[in-house]
């Protein structure tokens, strides 16, 4: 199809699609001319239309040619040949007239604008409306109010479901009361109605609602003209307004981190505790165990049980008579000892002060509160492996033997622990690098109330032992003074001052002595090889029980010095006994002359304050003495603790054998003793975190006559 204009000029459109010159052009039958004039106003556009006819083998047919693809082949041809038979030149050269019209629009896809010009008629209407949703959403957003509208909501279907459940037992109670009661009573009940309704915002002839949680009641206030009356209604779980999930998750960790929930939790853990081990308490308090009684509801049910007793106990006699005949003990049963047996002293542990944290530290003190008996302060360290775990120092209570009530973590072993006697709840800690540091055991926060790290003259060394002791025995009152002592591995005897922070100073320095060595015959002299350290190291001290000025400190050299605190540098004796390290010494509390002694060399040493030469020498076994410890209620007896075993020595019975003498724990090494207050019982602390609580059993204390 060409187009051209009035002059003959050809302004045919070219074509957006350029054919691929390399596919094969399809045969071409024979072509034939219209041409048709055009007349649109004053114009006129004549148009040669060119047709051209395809191959016989295309079987297609050109939209242009006017005829309809969907004809056969025959019929085109046909058609075709009627065509050449009927136009002439006259044809041809006749003038037509043809009329462009438009035809109707297809809407293949349609999408309406979402931007407003604001120059548009509804300009404003949309504007409107984009600040009333605004305004709604601003409203709904975390908002619980609801209004009040009559609602029908479809029931769900009934689902039956059966409980089994106690009989519901109904009590009638009823009281007396007077006239006046009844007229207080009335008033009450006229006066809550209105300053209910006015909390609600009651209107007359209508109620006001809140959100209540799932499962309460709500109570709907209606007022009148004639008075207020008061009606509680039952809504269903469906009317209710659900909270949402993140306020519920808020509301329950409220709950579950709320001071009052965790109080009320350790009141009841305390009394599960308790009912677990009260037979183990009331033994460690020396008191009755009491026996749960057997309530029966019937008195035929207490016959039947009583006849079914007794048939199983004789059904027992007998087999326990049929096992002694054949030379056989069930373990399970309880061996009847002997009178001489039952009266030898013996240990019996009652429980075992341990848990999971704890578990792989080595028990290295502990310390009674002074104030309450019932708290227990025990240390933690780590010196087996090469990589030392950080050390605990936790508060243990007789309510919860399972777990401490107070942890506080150390970033080094914790190697001496003791509490204050003027302020009970100040808790002194030493570790294995030298630090000293206190705890407030009142505050739950484990945080260090004062410590050493600031302080220009603290100890480079582990400090061994530690010890709050008081300044003057005399002053009552406020003019009662308490001083914090150390001994460090440094050869250091140190003062705490306790301001707003730690400061020390020195009250003495251990220095190594040169040991006088024999000299044998045609031996010659050798010269004396300098020390490595000028200062004897520190392990352990012990303040008089009666003159606190005076104290006792063991080295590693194995001398024990008798020091005072008036004079600087001042040593009054020098005890030469041990040829191991002194790893404690102890004063006797009733015979105050005497004290005890223990070393790695395998002895326990009894000495007087005013000889030089050890009284009695105690060595059962080749083991350490890791401690030793007078007992409270006797001057005679003291225990000793040796790698696994654990003496108990009464020096009024025997100077030459322990009157016990127990494996505690085989698998562990005992580290600690301490005996406990006011009751017959002894603790042990071992390697692997454990301190067992032992009783003791048929160990007379002599008379003070007999000291």
């Amino acid at each position: 199809l060409q187009v051209f204009d009035e002059d003959g000029k050809n302004v045919t459109p070219h074509p957006l699609f350029q054919s691929d010159p390399n596919t094969a052009v399809p045969r071409q039958g024979k072509l034939y001319f219209r041409v048709f004039y055009l007349t649109h106003g004053s114009s006129s556009t004549w148009i040669s239309n060119k047709s051209t006819t395809k191959s016989v083998l295309d079987g297609t047919a050109e939209p242009d040619s006017g005829q309809d693809p969907t004809l056969s082949l025959p019929a085109v041809q046909v058609g075709q040949e009627e065509m050449e038979e009927e136009l002439t030149e006259a044809d041809l050269d006749q003038r037509v007239d043809i009329y462009l019209s438009e035809t109707d629009t297809l809407w293949m896809f349609d999408m309406p604008s979402v931007m407003v010009s604001v120059e548009a008629e509804d300009a404003a209407r949309v504007l409107e409306r984009n600040k009333i949703y605004v305004d709604i959403c601003k409203t709904k957003a975390g908002s619980e109010r609801f209004e009040e509208r009559m609602v029908q909501t479809l029931a769900g279907a009934a689902k039956n479901k059966e409980v089994q459940c106690e009989t519901i037992i109904v009590e009638d109670k009823g009281m007396m009361v007077t006239s006046w009661d009844l007229d207080n009573s009335f008033n009450a009940s006229e006066i809550e109605p209105m300053s209910r309704a006015e909390g609600f915002g009651a209107t007359t002839g209508g109620s006001s609602k809140s959100p209540t949680t799932k499962g309460q009641e709500q109570t709907v206030s209606i007022s009148s003209d004639r008075g207020i009356t008061t009606s509680s209604l039952m809504i269903p779980e469906s009317a209710v307004p659900v909270r949402s999930q993140e306020e519920e998750k808020c509301h329950s960790e409220a709950i579950l981190t709320s001071e009052n929930l965790k109080q009320d939790l350790v009141i009841m853990e305390r009394i599960l505790m308790e009912n677990i081990f009260q037979p183990k308490l009331a033994a460690y308090r020396q008191i009755p165990v009491l026996i749960e009684p057997d309530i029966t509801s019937d008195r035929s049910d207490k016959v039947t049980a009583t006849e079914e007793d007794e048939e199983e106990e004789h059904d027992k006699e007998k087999k326990d008579e049929g096992k002694e005949e054949k030379g056989f003990i069930d373990p399970s049963m309880k061996i009847n000892k002997t009178p001489e047996e039952d009266a030898a002293p013996r240990l019996e542990q009652l429980w075992c002060y341990t848990c999971d944290l704890t578990s792989g530290h080595s028990v290295s003190s502990m310390a009674w509160n002074k104030v309450n008996p019932d708290l227990l302060a025990i240390g933690y360290r780590e010196f087996d492996s090469k990589d030392q775990k950080k050390g605990l120092a936790c508060c243990w209570s007789l309510k919860n033997p399972m777990w401490p009530e107070r942890i506080f973590r150390c970033d080094h072993g914790v190697t001496a622990v003791d509490f204050s006697l003027a302020s009970p709840n100040l808790l002194a800690v030493g570790t294995s690098r030298g630090s000293v540091a206190v705890y407030d055991v009142q505050s739950r926060n484990d945080a260090v109330f004062l410590d050493s790290s600031a302080s220009l003259n603290k100890h480079t060394g582990a400090v061994w032992q530690l010890r709050w002791v008081e300044q003057d025995r005399g002053a009552t009152g406020g003019d009662k003074k308490e001083r914090l002592m150390c001994i460090s591995a440094d050869g250091r005897v140190t003062e705490w001052l306790i301001h707003q922070r730690l400061d020390c100073f020195d009250l003495i320095k251990l220095r190594r002595t040169e040991r006088d060595k024999k000299k044998l015959p045609g031996e010659k002299e050798r010269k004396s090889e300098a020390p490595i350290s000028q200062h004897a190291a520190g392990m352990c001290f012990d303040f008089h029980p009666e003159d606190t000025d005076i104290y006792l400190a063991g080295t590693d050299e194995g001398h024990i010095y008798q020091c005072s605190c008036s004079g600087k540098e001042q040593i009054l004796e020098t005890y030469r006994g041990h040829k191991g390290p002194v790893y404690r010494v102890a004063w006797n509390p009733s015979s105050t002359d005497m004290f005890l002694s223990c070393s790695a060399d395998w002895s326990t040493i009894l000495w007087h304050r005013d000889s030089q030469t050890p009284l009695l020498t105690f060595s059962s076994v080749t083991a350490f003495v890791h401690d030793i410890m007078w007992s409270p209620k006797s001057a005679f007896i003291f225990a000793a603790v040796k790698e696994s075993r654990v003496e108990i020595w009464d020096l009024s019975v025997s100077i030459f054998n322990p009157v016990i003498s127990h494996t505690a724990n085989p698998e562990a090494n005992l580290t600690s003793i301490l005996f406990a207050k006011n009751t017959n019982c002894l603790l042990l602390g071992d390697s692997l975190g454990g301190v067992g609580v032992w009783e003791l059993f048929n160990l007379d204390a002599p008379g003070s006559n007999t000291v």
